[in-house]
C-alpha cells in the first residue's frame, strides 16, 4: 500500500495517530519549530540539484537532547525518520523522494544544532549536527589550522557531518575522503528499540539524556577526552593516490574500508556528534595553470608528479574548454557573488534562490525556475570576469589543469613544469594571486553551469545527467570518448574532476525525446566494463543503485530500515520488505 501524503491533520494514517504525533513535536520544540504546511516543508522536502517529496512534517530541535526525544517520539509512533542539515547534497540524498512510502515521514533538521569544541589544541574538533564547514573554517583560523574541505562543500554552506555521512570530498589529496571512527549516533535496533551508540572517545556518563545534555554545553574537562586507536580521519590517502599502478580507484562511496559507524552511513544512524582532525594551515600558496590539447600529456604529468615528487601539489582540477565556456557564461553570477561578497554569503543566496522559486511557482505566468533565469539575464551585463591569461589559454587549449601547492612544494612544482613544457606539447604560467583565486573559483562553480544551461533551455534539449565517476588509478585513457551511438544522443558534455585521484564529474545533458535512464544505462555499463566506481564522492543517495557493500552496511546499521529509507535505491518499506 502507497502512503499518501495529502491527508489532513486530525487522523490515524498507516497505524500513526497524526494528531497526537504534531502535539508531542511540538511540546519538544515550540510550535514554530514543527512545519506541517506545505508551504514551510517545501524548502526542507525538495532537494538541492536532484528529487523531492512530501514529509508529514519538519522538526528543527534546539539542542541535542530535544533531538533525542524528537527520535523516541517518532520511533514509538512508527514513523520512517530523514535526518537532514543543510540539504546541499546533490543525488537527494537528504530529501524524501516519491510517495511510495509506508508510513510517514519527519525531517528532522539539525541547523539549529550549530557548535563547534575545539578540542586538543585545536588538532581535533567535535562538530554537533547542524554545525558547518564553513563556520569551522572561520574557528580554525587563530590556531593556524584548516578543516577537511577548504573550498567546494565548505562555501555552499555543508555540514560537518553530512560530510562524514557521505564520506564526501577527496580533491585536497593529501588529505582525502572525509572520515572518522570517532562519533556518538543513535540507531534502531532488532526490537525496534532507539539506542545511543558512544564512540566520541569522551567520558560523557551513562544514560542517553545525561550523555547528550553534557555534551552539548561542553561539560567535560580534557582528562575525560580519550585518545583510542581509532582515526579521525583518512590517514592512508596520500599513499593510495601515489600508487599510480593500481587497477582500482583511489576513492568512491562504497570502499569497505571506509565504512565504519558514522561514517558513510548516509542518514542510516541519526548523528549527534563526530570528532575529526584538522590540518596545518599552509603558510605560502601558489596556483599553476596548465594547458594542452594532448590528454596524454596530463597523463604522464599525474604520473611523474604522484611518483616523483617529495611534496605533493594541494589540489589539481581539470577542466575541458566546453566546459570553461559553459561555466563563464552559466556560472558567472555564482563567481561573481562569491568573488565581490565572500563565500559566506553563498549559503544565503542559495535560501534565497529557493524562496524566490517557491513564490514564483505559485503565479501563473511566471515561468520555471524562474530565480536561474534572472540571474542569467542580470549576469550578461556584467564585463567579462576572467583574467586575460586564462582567456588566451583557452583559445590555444582543449584541456585545463589547475594545480594549487603550497609550501614546499611551489619551488618542486616550478622546476619541474619549467623543464617538462621544453620539449612536450602545451605550456603553463605562474599564477598571479589574483589570477590563482580566479582560476580556482572558476574550477568550483563550474558544477552549476549544467543546471543553469538546462533551466534556461530545458524546452529545447532533454533531461539533464550528472554522473560521479572513480577511474582506475592506473587509467590511462581517462578523457571521454564515447561510441557513436551514444554520443549522438548527447546534446551538451561537460567534463570536469579532480585528475590527481581520477575522480570525473560527466555532466551530459540529452537531445530532446531521448530515453535518459536507458542512455545512463549504457553510460554505466561503459564504466563498469572500465573497473570504474560511481558514485565517488556525492553517495547514491536516490539517483545511483547502492551496491551490495553499501546495502549490506545499511542494513546492519539499521535493521528495521527506520531512518532515510529508499536511499541507493533501497527499499523504503518497514523492516526491509
Amino acid at each position: 500500500m502507497n502512503f499518501d501524503p495529502n491527508y489532513s491533520i486530525g487522523h490515524m494514517e498507516q497505524g500513526v495517530d497524526i494528531d497526537r504525533l504534531i502535539e508531542q513535536l511540538k511540546e519538544i520544540t515550540g510550535n514554530k519549530h514543527v512545519l506541517t504546511d506545505e508551504s514551510g516543508k517545501y524548502y526542507f522536502s525538495k532537494g538541492y540539484r536532484y528529487g523531492e517529496g512530501q514529509a508529514l512534517a519538519v522538526a528543527s530541535p534546539g539542542n541535542l537532547l530535544e533531538a533525542w526525544k524528537i527520535l523516541q517520539v517518532c520511533v514509538d509512533s512508527g514513523c520512517a525518520v530523514i535526518m537532514q542539515a543543510a540539504n546541499t547534497g546533490l543525488t537527494g540524498g537528504s530529501t524524501p523522494y516519491g510517495e511510495n512510502y509506508d508510513r510517514p515521514i519527519v525531517i528532522v533538521n539539525t541547523m539549529r544544532i550549530d557548535s563547534i569544541h575545539i578540542i586538543d589544541g585545536g588538532k581535533q574538533i567535535i562538530g554537533l549536527p547542524g554545525s558547518t564547514l564553513f563556520s569551522l573554517e572561520n574557528e580554525l583560523v587563530s590556531f593556524g589550522r584548516e578543516p577537511h574541505s577548504v573550498i567546494g562543500s565548505t562555501s555552499i554552506g555543508a555540514s560537518i557531518i553530512g560530510g562524514i555521512c557521505n564520506n564526501s570530498g577527496g580533491s585536497l589529496i593529501k588529505r582525502g575522503p572525509a572520515y572518522t571512527e570517532l562519533s556518538l549516533y543513535a540507531q534502531v535496533n532488532e526490537k525496534s528499540e532507539l539506542t545511543l551508540v558512544n564512540e566520541l572517545g569522551i567520558d560523557l556518563g551513562e544514560t542517553p539524556e545525561e550523555m547528550l545534555t553534557r555534551l552539548q554545553n561542553k561539560d567535560y574537562t580534557d582528562d575525560q577526552i580519550q585518545f583510542p586507536d581509532k582515526l579521525a580521519s583518512d590517514n592512508e590517502y596520500e599513499q593510495r593516490v601515489r600508487n599510480i599502478d593500481a587497477d582500482t580507484p583511489a576513492r568512491f562511496n562504497a570502499d569497505k574500508r571506509r565504512l565504519y559507524g558514522a561514517s558513510g552511513s548516509a542518514g542510516k544512524v541519526a548523528v549527534f556528534a563526530v570528532r575529526v582532525d584538522t590540518y596545518p594551515a599552509a603558510k605560502r600558496q601558489k596556483v599553476f595553470y596548465v594547458g594542452t590539447n594532448d590528454p596524454d600529456v596530463l597523463w604522464e604529468l599525474r604520473r611523474d608528479i604522484l611518483s616523483k615528487f617529495k611534496h605533493l601539489p594541494t589540489t589539481g582540477d581539470y577542466l575541458h574548454r566546453a566546459c570553461y565556456d559553459a561555466t563563464k557564461k552559466y556560472s558567472k553570477d555564482n563567481f561573481i557573488v562569491i568573488h565581490k561578497l565572500g563565500t559566506g554569503y553563498i549559503p544565503k543566496l542559495f535560501a534565497i534562490k529557493r524562496k524566490v522559486d517557491l513564490i514564483a511557482s505559485r503565479v501563473k505566468f511566471m515561468p520555471d525556475k524562474f530565480s536561474d533565469r534572472l540571474m542569467q539575464f542580470l549576469s550578461n551585463f556584467w564585463p567579462n570576469h576572467l583574467p586575460r591569461r586564462m582567456e588566451q589559454y583557452r583559445d590555444l587549449y582543449e584541456h585545463h589543469w589547475v594545480i594549487e601547492t603550497a609550501d614546499e612544494a611551489i619551488e618542486e612544482t616550478r622546476v619541474y613544469f619549467k623543464e617538462y613544457f621544453q620539449e612536450r606539447e602545451g605550456d603553463f604560467f605562474e599564477c598571479t594571486d589574483k589570477e590563482g583565486a580566479k582560476a580556482l573559483l572558476h574550477r568550483f562553480v563550474a558544477g552549476s553551469a549544467i543546471g543553469r544551461y538546462h533551466a534556461i533551455h530545458e524546452k529545447k534539449v532533454g533531461s539533464m545527467m550528472s554522473i560521479d565517476v572513480a577511474f582506475p588509478r592506473n587509467e590511462k585513457d581517462w578523457f571521454e570518448k564515447l561510441p557513436p551511438e551514444i554520443d549522438d544522443l548527447l546534446e551538451v558534455k561537460l567534463h570536469y574532476g579532480h585528475l590527481f585521484c581520477h575522480v570525473f564529474h560527466q555532466n551530459y545533458i540529452v537531445k530532446k525525446g531521448v530515453d535518459e535512464k536507458a542512455l545512463k544505462e549504457k553510460l554505466l555499463k561503459i564504466f563498469d566494463a572500465r573497473g570504474a566506481e560511481y558514485p565517488a564522492e556525492h553517495n547514491v543517495g536516490h539517483e545511483y543503485v547502492a551496491k551490495p557493500t553499501l546495502e549490506k552496511f545499511y542494513q546492519t546499521l539499521d535493521p528495521t530500515n527506520t531512518f532515510n529509507p529508499g536511499i541507493g535505491q533501497t527499499s523504503k518499506q518497514q523492516n526491509w520488505r
